[in-house]
This record gives structure tokens, sequence and C-alpha cells, in this order.
């Protein structure tokens, strides 16, 4: 990167050499040789032992701060504390929810979401957050196989689940959100504004603090569902110190920039607050642990929107002095290319970073252009990581655009061939990862995590390669799957959805390269002999089964039997080259 004459050239530190400074003794993201469950890990010295903890220091430190805010609802640390307080002693009293208890949040960014997360997590019980666009059949699925005892839900949700409520016993009671105080004909529905009142008036909610539980970093915190081969969503389990490791890889990750610029890491501003724009789910380990736990332990606030939309999040910026957006890629095009851009002042904008989907080089060099004060950062993480593995940032993510970044010293990342032997950096193979943020396992699947998680490894099914200085390029899916705007979607699932359709014989998907979202779903279809059926009426199909991102937005229809080589298996190569790339 050019540099004038009195800035030292770039790298002035190589990665090892700023990971082991990071990590060295009296840092505070010093890192030492740990044992959990039995596996030798690296952990975070300093790393607070649960997420309530990291609640507990945020009120006390930050208590006027505004942490949320949506709309015209502007909620406070002090604030959500003490409305968490309230519905955490609900949930023990009222509803006898006990340590290890699995409590359900699916609803929209509303304020209410991070309160039942983390009355959930302060009382010992596993947060399971789900998809709020699923169907009421993948909510239903959802809930029964965590066997879910109180779910936190809003009005949209609770309409799309409650017939399907009579088939899940095990589901106690569904508290609503935004609840408008109608009463339920169900005795297990309440409103949740019943117990804490609504967002604005948690601020003089008494101070009764938190029920007394022992809770420790090995304890169990959350249930992430990811998608898995079999088309039904697995939950990964996560410990608080897995969830909470996922933060210090990425302060880590941000502190290496400036130690390969030869600049020294400043102490923390107490008076200064950074500002995120929220445009993606809390319901993504994402959404939950890279923004929503990160912004309580740094005393930064969160700006919501009720969905995203580039055009109004441009005022929102200006307003309310947002210095970091990303998410996706998608969201990162959809800003840079908005037409009303340079109508607000977007100066406070400090970085834009983005995952979870396929992105094009071009977008850094974007980025540089129309914000060049801001720091452009893409990474690399799945919800079995607790999101954030490796993070590219800055000079680095500029020269290595395709790259997605080099791991901080806590995490390991190994090349392996199939049969599970290291190979050599720059060839390619399945990524495997160790790192003291991973999840201890799946959910009741005990073969589908003994595939997955091996002696504190991760294996991610993932192709990639590593090149001498531990950068990391990932270069296909090794599983089946393609990832729309940070959605992972696999093949087999909208397949399987196909051919529930009586006209399809055969049927095969793949992604269809969109320079926005990454990937969108198209599809290859083989009708029976004599059916017939249109695109239009199979997309609704679909779309009677699946969640709306999930339906293809492009079918193709062919009388000739999908190609397949000699095992049998459909080339999906061949498929793929087909669809046009959409802008």
């Amino acid at each position: 990167m050019p540099a004038d004459s009195a800035a030292p050239a770039w790298p002035v530190m190589s990665i090892a050499d700023a990971n082991a400074a990071l990590g060295g003794p009296g840092s505070p993201l010093e890192i030492k040789d740990g044992e959990v469950d039995g596996v030798k890990l690296k952990v975070y010295v300093n790393a607070p032992p649960t997420i309530r903890s990291i609640l507990e220091m945020a009120a006390a430190t930050w208590p006027e701060r505004d942490y949320i805010v949506y709309e015209d609802e502007r909620v406070t640390f002090k604030a959500l504390m003490r409305a968490v307080q309230h519905f955490a002693k609900v949930l023990r009293e009222t509803y006898g929810i006990q340590k290890g208890d699995r409590v359900a949040i699916i609803m929209r960014n509303y304020p209410q979401w991070p309160v039942a997360f983390f009355a959930a997590c302060s009382i010992g019980a596993i947060a399971t957050p789900m998809n709020s666009w699923w169907t009421g059949d993948e909510l239903e699925y959802g809930l029964s196989f965590a066997g879910v005892k109180l779910a936190v839900v809003d009005g949209q949700i609770y309409e799309r689940m409650r017939e399907h409520m009579k088939k899940l016993p095990e589901l106690e009671h569904v508290i609503i959100a935004r609840d408008k105080g109608e009463d339920h004909a169900d005795p297990r529905v309440k409103g949740l504004e019943t117990y804490i009142g609504d967002a604005n008036s948690w601020s003089v909610l008494d101070d009764i603090g938190l029920p007394a539980v022992e809770i420790g970093p090995e304890d169990d915190a959350t249930i992430m569902y990811t998608s898995g081969t079999t088309g039904k969503p697995k939950g990964a389990l996560a410990t608080n110190r897995a969830v909470i490791s996922n933060m210090f890889n990425s302060s880590t990750c941000q502190a290496r920039m400036l130690l390969r610029r030869g600049e020294a890491i400043p102490e923390p501003d107490p008076n200064e607050q950074k500002a995120t724009l929220l445009a993606i789910p809390f319901f993504h380990a994402t959404g939950s642990f890279a923004i929503l736990i990160p912004s309580m332990l740094r005393g930064d606030k969160i700006v919501a929107m009720y969905k995203w939309d580039a055009g109004e999040a441009l005022p929102i910026i200006e307003r309310e002095k947002i210095t970091a957006v990303g998410g996706v890629p998608a969201i990162a095009w959809q800003l840079l290319e908005h037409p009303d851009r340079d109508k607000f002042d977007l100066s406070s904008i400090q970085a834009i970073s983005y995952g979870g989907a396929p992105s094009a080089p071009e977008l850094v060099s974007t980025i540089k252009k129309r914000f060049p004060d801001a720091a452009p950062g893409n990474g690399w993480g799945m919800t079995e990581t607790c999101a954030t593995a490796t993070l590219n940032i800055g000079e680095d993510y500029v020269n290595r655009p395709s790259s997605a970044g080099a791991p901080p010293g806590a995490v390991e990342l190994k090349i392996c061939d199939p049969d599970g032997n290291t190979m050599p950096a720059g060839e390619v193979g399945e990524l495997w990862c160790k790192s003291p943020s991973n999840c201890k396992r799946y959910w009741n699947r005990p073969e589908a995590t003994a595939e997955t998680f091996r002696e504190g490894w991760v294996v991610t099914g993932d192709l990639a390669r590593i090149d001498e200085e531990g950068f990391l390029f990932l270069v296909d899916r090794a599983k089946d799957m393609l990832i729309r705007g940070g959605e992972n979607i696999y093949c087999i699932e909208v397949e399987s959805a196909l051919y529930d359709h009586p006209a399809v014989m055969d049927a095969a998907v793949v992604g269809i390269p969109h320079k926005v979202l990454g990937e969108e779903v198209g599809a290859v279809v083989q009708l029976k002999p004599g059916k017939t059926v249109t695109q239009d009426e199979l997309r609704a199909h679909v779309a009677g089964i699946l969640a709306a991102f999930k339906v293809p937005v492009e079918i193709q229809f062919q009388d000739e039997p999908l190609p397949r080589n000699a095992n049998g298996k459909i080339l999906k190569p061949e498929l793929r080259s087909r669809f046009t790339a959409r802008a």
C-alpha cells in the first residue's frame, strides 16, 4: 500500500509476530494453553467468564448510554438490565425455567429480542434463537427438536406457529413481545408487556437484581440452528466460553491491523461510543455473537431497523453517527451504489465489514474509493465456530481481497486431505478449525457431531488453501450448499421440496452468481412423461413448503435426464454454467 516518506513501509510486522505480541503476557488479549473438556486449546486469559457477567459490567459502567435504538425507542444499558432482571425473575419464578432448559427467541430485531436473550443466559437457560423467516413447519421442527420449554416470539411468529402448537407438548409457554394486550384463548400464551411494560418505560422498573444462579465458562449458553446435509437444521450447542472467545478473536485481528501499520494500540476512550447499524438478524451467529454481545462488552450502540433498506439506512447513518455497517456483501453493495448516497453525511463510518457469502474482490476497491477513511473487512466463520474465526481487515484486505484473512493466535487452521492428513501450504483440501470459540456439539445429533467435531477441531466442509503466511483462501464448499445474502441453503432441502410436486421426476439445485446477494437459488427439473407444470406453479409449490429465501428464482426444464457421472452423482458444475449471473 502506498506510504508517505514519514510512514514505515507496510507491513512492519509479520502476522506471526503480531499474533505473538498480542497474545503475550500482560496483553489485554493474552492467550495461554488450556484444557476444555479434555481438549487442549489456546484460551483468552482476560475473557469475561459468562454472558451474564458482561451484562452486569455494562450496566454498571455505562448505565445512561443508549444500547438499543429502534425507531422512536431508545433503550439504555440500565433500562435493558432492569427489563432483563424482571423477565429473568418471571422465567424462574412464574414459569419454572431452570438451568439447561431451552428458551427460544423468535422475532424481528426488536428491543425485546436482547431482553429475552440476556434473561435466558443470565439464569443458565440455553438461549435458542430461531430464524424468524421460517415457515410454520420449520418452526415446529426447531421447537420440537430442541425440546423448547418456553418461546418468546412476536405476533407474526405466533400466528405462523399457532396451528402447530398442538404438536408441541414440550412447549409449555409462549410469551408474545409487543403484544397489543389481547386476551389469548390458549392458557399457555401471555404478553411480554404484562411483565416488563414497553421499551421506553424499562428505565423506571425497580432494580431487583438478577436471580442467584451459578454459571461458569463451560456451562451451555446457546443453541444456534445451522442447515445440515440432510436438509434438516442442526442445533449447534455453544458454551459461554465459546461465545465470548469469538469476540476476542475479532479484537485480536483488529488490533493486529494497527501493529502491522506500525501504530500503537490506543487506550480505550471512556467517552467514545461507537455505533453499529444492525442490518442482519440477531438470530444469526453474526448478529448475536459478533454484534449484540460485543457491543455490550464495549459499551457501543446498536441501531436496528424493521427490515433492511439501504435508502432508509442513509438518514439513520447520518442521524445516529453510525461508525460500522455490514453483515453480508449485499448490504455493502447496496449502500455503495445507492443513488442518494451523496445526499447524506456518512463521514462517521469507520468500518464496512462483511462475511457469510461470496464477495467480489472489486468490492474492496469500491469501498476504499467511496469511503477512503473506512477500513474494509471480510472474514470467515460459521455457526459451529460461533461466528468469527478469521478477519481480513485494512491493508491486509486491500492487498489480499480474495482472502478471508489470517487467524488470530488462539485459532488454528489446517487443510486436510479426505483421510484427515494435514496438507502443505498452498494445497487445496478441506478446512479444519480449532478455536476456543468452537461449539461443543450438535444437539441430539451424535452421528453428525462425530463427523464434524473431532478432538477440538471443526471439520468445516469448506474447500480452501492457506498460504505461507497463514492467509485463508476459500475455494469451494465440500457440502452441497449455497449462500444467499448470508443465509445457508442446502440444496437437498430445496430439491426435496421440488420432488414433492407430482409432476417432477428429477431435480437439481445450484447457485446462480449474484453481485449483491452472492448467490441465488436456481433449479433444473425434468418432468415426468405426460406431466406439465409452469415455473411459477413450481415456485409457488416450493414457497408453500420452505421459507421465501429458499425458493428458486429461476427454474429450467429439460426433457432428457439430468447429467450424471459414473457414480450417479449429478454434474452440478455443468448445470451451473447454464445460468447467467445476476446483477
